[in-house]
């Protein structure tokens, strides 16, 4: 999961993995779509393949590069499991319910003089 993160922190890498979410492309096609050299796409797309990110397949003298969305399961589930507001939710009831459970003990046992003797005694 950290390669992962690591790779789609830069905004190169995430804008070619947005081109590849439709189409597969030859690193020609990825390299015209930016203002920087052919070398650094082919750096940009190493460290997205080293991730899992994309795919290459050979033909001919062409290589072609499709994204691979498996990799960023275990990513999106840990994001949604961070972000999830039903768990935070369902905390804060239990903690509303014992707040409200508690009061009522305390003033259950105020109201009754014998209760509170009792319990010092």
């Amino acid at each position: 999961m950290d390669e992962v993160a690591g790779a789609i922190a830069d905004p190169v890498r995430r804008r070619i993995l947005e081109l590849l979410r439709a189409n597969r492309l030859t690193a020609g096609a990825i390299a015209a779509e930016f203002r920087i050299s052919r070398p650094a796409i082919s750096r940009h797309l190493r460290v997205l393949r080293e991730s899992g990110l994309v795919r290459d397949e050979l033909e001919g003298r062409q290589r072609y590069y499709t994204l691979d969305r498996a990799a960023l399961t275990e990513l999106a589930d840990w994001i949604a499991a961070i972000t999830r507001a039903d768990t935070w939710s369902g905390h804060l009831d239990a903690l509303e319910t014992e707040v409200y459970r508690t009061r009522r003990e305390y003033r259950a046992a105020a109201a009754d003089p014998d209760t509170t003797k009792e319990n010092t005694a």
